[in-house]
């Protein structure tokens, strides 16, 4: 399979080590409108620069999209429409129409649409969902220190986005209600905020997100009836506790830390992408849950922005 990667700047290049190494794929180019930073990246892993994916020769099979969110839709409905297998970085897009049009023009075109959310392959997420089963209350920080990237979008499209997309993925009912605070800090966009999500079946998840936080911070707790899992996505740590009955006496809590095999989440992204490709399955993160995860930080900024005023 021949693989492009459009947009090789704070992750895109990432995508490009990862793909030129993936056994049975081949990186046939990437493309960046800065084309001093493609040329660098194609010469690291042996490949060509290119102005855009039309240019390169030869069929091109799969293509990963990372130029910033306002570009995704436009970016991507050419290689969609050419019949390229593509994953979008995350948010799918800058709008619910836009991933309306994507998903459609995939179907059309008998491609795979994947999203890029991915923090689903982080190993400590991986190793926590089968003990997530009922969770009644979910708290989520994540913290971020003041980037030098995605500064064209806010704080819940860059950071919140990926808890939503994972809570979406581990409470099987629907969102109810939704509150939300934002606070613009350092840039005209939201730096910081807070929602609290409530589900169909009581279920209350409370996230905050900040991009001008002092230390970085990526935790995940969900509290359920019997026990308490706590992630840590950033040192890819998972603990379990939980209560056992001890007969004619009160309760024990036992647990600790799980063990968690580590890959790089991009990786195991890639080879999710690829193997659905070959197998002609549907992605791990279907271009329709990149939709729901959008609609819901869209929902959540909105609120935000209801308040500020």
């Amino acid at each position: 399979m021949r693989a492009v990667v459009i947009g090789v700047g704070h992750l895109g290049r990432h995508h490009a080590r990862i793909l030129a190494a993936i056994p049975g794929v081949t990186l046939a180019g990437v493309v960046d409108i800065n084309r001093d930073r493609a040329s660098q990246i194609a010469a690291e892993h042996g490949t060509s620069a290119f102005g855009g994916f039309r240019e390169i020769p030869g069929t091109i099979d799969l293509a990963v999209v990372s130029v910033p969110t306002e570009s995704h839709a436009a970016v991507a409905l050419p290689l969609i429409a050419a019949g390229v297998h593509t994953l979008i970085e995350k948010p799918v897009a800058q709008t619910v129409a836009e991933a309306e049009t994507l998903i459609a023009a995939a179907k059309s075109a008998g491609v795979v649409l994947a999203v890029g959310q991915s923090e689903r392959f982080n190993p400590a997420v991986m190793t926590a969902r089968p003990y997530v089963k009922d969770p009644r209350f979910i708290e989520v920080h994540r913290l971020g220190t003041f980037p030098d990237r995605s500064l064209d979008i806010d704080v819940v499209l860059d950071l919140m986005i990926h808890d939503l997309d994972l809570i979406l993925s581990l409470v099987p009912s629907d969102v109810e209600g939704v509150e939300a605070v934002g606070v613009p800090v350092l840039t005209p966009k939201f730096d910081i905020a807070n929602a609290r999500i409530r589900f169909a079946n009581g279920c209350i998840a409370n996230l905050t997100a900040s991009r001008i936080s002092r230390e970085s911070v990526r935790k995940i707790r969900f509290f359920q009836r019997d026990s308490y899992v706590s992630i840590d996505t950033a040192s890819r740590e998972v603990e379990i506790y939980k209560l056992t009955p001890q007969p004619g006496a009160l309760p024990k809590i036992g647990g600790g830390k799980l063990e968690v095999p580590g890959d790089e989440p991009l990786r195991t992204e890639l080879e999710d992408f690829i193997a659905a490709v070959r197998d002609r399955r549907a992605p791990t993160v279907t271009g329709e849950q990149g939709r729901t995860a959008l609609a819901l930080a869209i929902r959540i900024v909105e609120l935000m922005e209801q308040h500020g005023h």
